[in-house]
């Protein structure tokens, strides 16, 4: 009878275990989705900065810079095998096939967000300097992303 309860509580205890598991293991999708709006939100009004729709604002350019160099830097462990393609993401196939290409733009985008950041101080310098990023940015979406 002991063993039978030693063997009961072994599958209880591990059964237990593997729902923990499965509810500590992080939805990379949604991660990842939370990351890149991220990026959306930070750089509307740089845009608009770039567009002359909004005044320069340093702080407002750093704190996109930021985002970037922080984000990119967290990005490439959130497209795992299997997170994708699917009906959730937007992400194409090629994200997947050539995962060392893509994982190197975020490592672009993070060494081109901060250097930029060092770089701008001023509207001129944001000018000469923020675009570059944006084209980093751009290279990834017409790359890896489905177009909308």
């Amino acid at each position: 009878m002991s063993r039978r309860l030693t063997i009961a509580a072994a599958i209880a205890m591990f059964s237990a275990i593997a729902a923990t598991a499965v509810v500590a293991q992080p939805d990379v999708v949604k991660e990842r989705q939370a990351l890149l709006k991220e990026f959306g939100s930070v750089t509307r009004p740089v845009a608009g900065m770039l567009r002359g729709q909004a005044p320069f604002d340093l702080a407002t350019v750093q704190t996109a810079l930021d985002a970037y160099a922080k984000n990119a830097k967290a990005l490439p462990a959130l497209f795992p095998e299997g997170s994708g393609p699917g009906p959730d993401t937007e992400a194409l196939p090629a994200v997947w096939q050539k995962k060392a290409e893509f994982d190197a733009l975020f490592g672009k985008l993070a060494s081109d967000a901060t250097a930029a950041r060092a770089a701008i101080t001023d509207e001129a310098s944001f000018k000469a300097n923020f675009p570059g990023v944006i084209r980093t940015c751009g290279t990834c979406h017409d790359t890896y992303r489905q177009k909308k």
